[in-house]
């Protein structure tokens, strides 16, 4: 890169070229960081490229199928209809003798300047395999592409806005990546493997591990380019001996810091893209491998068409995510990136249905709308040490001296104590030790900040001195404010620990004392009472050291107690008990029986504990012995009294 009159026309240049593609735009200085408004629209330029004949001579015996009107117009010939041709127009249209630099010079270089504002910027190359792609992109070494030409021009921009002097400190940084097979590569260190794509807080897509090497010049950037874009993965197929066989995105970070306050900081990231292109697996031949990788690629270019296409509809949901391809391009399509798309076509017939797919394609993306931002965000800057004015550095004998006619009028609303330390001595801050470390270290930079303007403003810590006392008097205050607080809370807190413990201690021999002891200051719980057959109570009642619990009648209460059955008779006459009925027990009984004696098997399985296997048995004992003569009514099955009948 020339110096001196060549650099100067270039800017001129460069500057004249930016006003034209981004008339009527205007240019974003938002930043994301505190925006209060919606930051103004920037739709996706579209550039159409159409590459010479491969063999010069085909033109003549094969006339192209795509022919330019203008500087931004083309027709190409319907394919239903001879007579007719379908028109295109975009942002710019370049024909078969269009150079490498008048390319760069009208698309890809008015978009550099947004860098340098903390903006994004993205260039991609898209067409069908054989269209020139890669050489729109990277060229060759006596027709540079797109590549090397933007980075020599933006290493020289940053150094001409990072000199010293200039308000702003800029850095370069460079990343270089491949998408083969849905696996993100990194080329700058093959042996990292497959990367993941994140978004952070703030909308913003990122790559953690993706390697970044520092650029000052352009054999910095040489030097690491040239050998990462051999580990590109390429093949060879019927169109091209070396096909791109994977989408190449060359990331390159600028970043900038404001050297005086308030310290800013900006980001902006220009994505330079050279996409794989959509084959047609019957004229390249791809098997095996090719055949896969060919599958991988078109189902990315589908998915981009789809992301397209849901951003120009205003779709709910845009499948970014369907693809690595399109996660990587969300900030490019329908985000905060200045987008350019150079669409390349081929001229040959062959190529037809290709181009007007490409054509298509480049048609639906100048309609997506992006909205450009500048990454802008206050980062605290590198505190220098403290400079104590002389009157600070003093005793205080000295200090009261050296005091000027303003402050001998104002007096002291109390003496100030002597100092115990020398480092007490030497700073004004020293009552305010117990402040947060962040807080002290933004009045102190506040305090510098002050002082350096001079007349403008005078620094925070050379106060007056009734003011400086008051000030530390409060911070004193505040401070027994909150060791008093913190006293409290601890009282309060050994306080409740010693009630639980009380508790605890009261709670633990209550449940372990007999349970007719207990004292239960509570609800009862409910009882429950258990009706028992007739039969059972007098069995029970029978035996000498039986234990009955029955319902004890007394008022409105009821109560469980325990009666012996050698217990005088008159105690057990306020007892509930259970009578029933001789005539109903009869008819029950009855009505079993001849359930047993004439219903079927499925009839009896309606008895109690009677199931499909005790049915079949109590029909089969009925057909061999004859019908049973009674029945057992007080719970137990008749099957198992079978016998006994």
């Amino acid at each position: 890169m020339a110096a001196g009159g060549s650099t100067q026309q270039r800017r001129r240049e460069m500057a004249a070229a930016s006003a034209a593609a981004i008339s009527g735009a205007g240019r974003c200085r938002l930043s994301k960081i505190g925006a209060t408004r919606r930051p103004p629209p920037a739709r996706v330029r579209v550039a159409v490229r159409l590459r010479p004949f491969v063999d010069g001579t085909a033109g003549a015996s094969d006339p192209p199928c795509v022919r330019g009107m203008d500087s931004c117009s083309l027709e190409i010939a319907n394919w239903r209809n001879h007579q007719e041709t379908l028109k295109y127009q975009f942002d710019a249209f370049y024909g078969e003798r269009s150079t490498q630099q008048d390319i760069y010079a009208g698309s890809v270089q008015p978009i550099l300047r947004h860098l340098l504002e903390g903006q994004n910027a993205s260039v991609l190359a898209y067409g069908p395999t054989g269209a020139g792609k890669t050489h729109t992109m990277l060229g060759s070494p006596e027709q540079p592409g797109v590549i090397p030409r933007a980075l020599m021009d933006l290493l020289q921009l940053t150094r001409e806005e990072g000199a010293e002097g200039r308000p702003w400190a800029l850095s370069v940084t460079m990343s270089y990546l491949e998408i083969y097979q849905e696996k993100v590569l990194d080329l700058l260190d093959p042996a990292s493997g497959d990367l993941v794509i994140r978004e952070d807080c703030r909308g913003n897509i990122l790559i953690p591990g993706l390697s970044q090497k520092p650029i000052s010049s352009f054999a910095d950037f040489e030097r690491h380019f040239l050998p990462a874009s051999r580990n590109r993965t390429v093949g060879a197929t019927r169109l091209n001996q070396r096909s791109s066989r994977s989408h190449a995105v060359l990331l390159v970070k600028v970043d900038q810091r404001e050297r005086l306050a308030p310290f800013r900081q900006r980001e902006g990231k220009l994505y330079l893209i050279d996409l794989a292109g959509s084959e047609d697996n019957r004229r390249t031949g791809n098997k095996g491998l090719r055949l896969k990788e060919s599958g991988a690629i078109n189902t990315s270019l589908f998915v981009l068409g789809k992301v397209v296409d849901a951003l120009n509809q205003g779709l709910p949901r845009v499948p970014y995510r369907d693809s690595k391809l399109t996660r990587l391009l969300q900030d490019s399509l329908g985000g905060s990136a200045h987008s350019i798309l150079i669409a390349n076509i081929a001229p040959e017939r062959r190529f037809y249905l290709d181009t007007v797919s490409a054509l298509n394609f480049a048609a639906r993306s100048k309609e997506v709308i992006n909205r450009p931002f500048t990454n802008e965000s206050l980062q605290p800057h590198a505190l220098g040490p403290v400079k104590l004015s002389q009157k600070e550095l003093l005793g205080p004998p000295e200090a009261k001296r050296a005091r000027g006619p303003e402050e001998e009028e104002i007096g002291s609303p109390e003496p100030m104590a002597a100092p115990a330390s020398a480092s007490q001595k030497l700073s004004p801050l020293q009552k305010l030790s117990s402040m947060d470390p962040a807080m002290l270290e933004r009045l102190l930079s506040l305090d510098r900040l002050l002082a350096s303007q001079g007349s403008q403003g005078a620094p925070l810590l050379s106060t007056p001195k009734r003011e400086r006392m008051v000030l530390m008097k409060t911070v004193e205050e505040k401070d027994l404010e909150i060791e008093r607080l913190k006293t409290k809370q601890k009282e309060l807190e050994a306080k409740m620990l010693a009630q639980k413990a009380e508790e605890k201690e009261n709670h633990c021999p209550t449940m372990l004392r007999p349970l007719s002891h207990r004292t239960v200051t509570g609800a009862k719980p409910l009882k429950k009472a258990v009706v028992m057959p007739l039969q059972l109570i007098q069995e029970q009642a029978a035996s000498p050291n039986a234990e009955i619990h029955i319902l004890k009648n007394k008022g409105r209460k009821r109560k469980l107690e325990s009666l012996d059955a050698l217990e005088p008779e008159e105690k057990a006459e306020d007892c509930w008990e259970l009578q029933i009925s001789p005539e109903l027990l009869a008819h029950g009984r009855q009505k079993i029986l001849d359930l047993l004696n004439e219903g079927s098997a499925r009839d009896l399985r309606s008895l109690q504990r009677i199931g499909p296997k005790k049915a079949q048995l109590i029909v089969g004992w009925r057909e061999l012995h004859g019908p049973f003569s009674q029945a057992n009514i007080l719970g137990l099955a008749a099957g198992q009294r079978c016998g006994a009948s």
